[in-house]
């Protein structure tokens, strides 16, 4: 017994039969026709059944978006040095090992500062609540900073002897806060933390599984970017992996090399925790001109607590500089140098990004639009 392909079958049905003279030109061509429209037709359904099956997969997986697009961002920054190194060792038994020990060290360049961050954090919220029970107990006295301000003395110290000098005023102004509001945005941001760590936790794995199976990965996209746009297609990919490389260079690379320059300023200048606003200073100098506010705050703790005005001020000034060729030498070098993007192109896919897609806009804003730019590049190139 055997058993016929239904395909097979209606290609048979509609050819004509053998021997059969009645059959004029007109009719197969017609009966041709027919089998042509029935194959775009069914074409077009598994391409419509195709594109439902993947908005259902997008809408399903919507929440975990994010971290995917993160594995994706990681993984390709990590992967010349991960193929490097896997060459160096093509013991099978690294086939795992060699991405765990990527992915816990990608892990732990995050998780490092945000630790450091949240213990140095606990220790001023115990300093914060011994300096309220003071405050409560005999008020809050006029710092001796207040007298170097070089405008608006008479103005700070009159309000502050007003409002926190006595510790009855102080109480006043305690006791005005809202306290159930407080446990409630409490509640809120513990929340919103543990969902950001299940979101990192599944970029790490993400991660972990792209490294594992990268070459499969690889060859699996290349083929189907091929087979839907092309070598266009391929050139397209291309320019996004050259983007995202030159955008992790750009803005991390240079963010902690700004971080690691401030953070000797903190400490030259006598700045209170200078490795842990290096930190901080390195996080905002990941978003153009973002470095200057935790620059600006770094100077203004260390002129309240020493009150000395020249080492804030050069700071400040040595922060500006430091800012000035990061932002408009160095990291337009390093993004468009791999891109051949523009400045302008180049800083309006950062901010743009940003601004659009949060911290994830970073990487994915200079992606689009050094694609937008390859784009641009052939349809205005002349054509003779």
């Amino acid at each position: 017994m055997t058993m016929t392909d239904p395909h097979n079958a209606d290609q048979d049905r509609l050819k004509p039969p053998v021997g059969d003279n009645r059959t004029d030109p007109a009719s197969t061509m017609r009966i041709f026709r027919s089998f042509h429209e029935t194959q775009r037709t069914q074409r077009i359904a598994r391409a419509i059944l195709a594109l439902f099956f993947v908005l259902l997969a997008l809408y399903t997986v919507r929440g975990f978006l994010p971290s995917l697009i993160w594995g994706c961002i990681f993984a390709i920054a990590s992967w010349p040095l991960y193929a490097r190194a896997r060459r160096r060792w093509p013991s099978r038994a690294h086939q795992i090992m060699l991405p765990i020990v990527f992915t816990l060290v990608i892990a732990l360049i995050f998780i490092g500062p945000l630790a450091l961050f949240a213990l140095e954090a606990g220790r001023e919220a115990e300093g914060v609540f011994r300096l309220l029970n003071d405050a409560r107990r005999s008020g809050i006295p006029a710092p001796q900073w207040l007298a170097h301000l070089p405008y608006g003395r008479q103005a700070v110290e009159s309000w502050w002897n007003d409002h926190l000098k006595e510790p009855a005023d102080v109480s006043v102004l305690l006791g005005s806060l809202n306290i159930g509001h407080g446990v409630k945005m409490t509640q809120q941001v513990g929340s919103q933390v543990l969902h950001r760590v299940l979101l990192f936790a599944f970029a790490i794995l993400t991660l972990f599984f792209l490294l594992k199976d990268g070459d499969s990965v690889i060859r699996q996209s290349l083929n189907v970017s091929r087979r839907a746009f092309g070598k266009r297609g391929e050139r397209i990919a291309l320019q996004i992996i050259a983007s995202v490389h030159g955008s992790v260079s750009g803005l991390v690379l240079v963010g902690i090399g700004e971080g690691m320059l401030m953070g000797l300023a903190y400490l030259v200048a006598g700045a209170p925790h200078p490795f842990l606003f290096g930190v901080v200073t390195a996080v905002a100098a990941m978003v153009p001109f973002c470095a200057i506010i935790a620059i600006g705050a770094v100077a203004l703790l260390l002129l309240i607590n020493t009150g000395a005005m020249l080492p804030a001020v050069a700071i400040v000034l040595f922060g500006i500089a430091v800012i000035f060729l990061a932002d408009h030498l160095v990291r337009p070098a390093l993004i468009g140098g791999s891109t051949q993007l523009p400045f302008l192109w180049v800083l309006t896919g950062i901010l743009g990004g940003a601004e659009s897609w949060s911290i994830l806009g970073l990487f994915v804003g200079p992606a689009i639009m050094a694609v937008l730019h390859m784009l641009w590049l052939n349809w205005s190139r002349a054509r003779e």
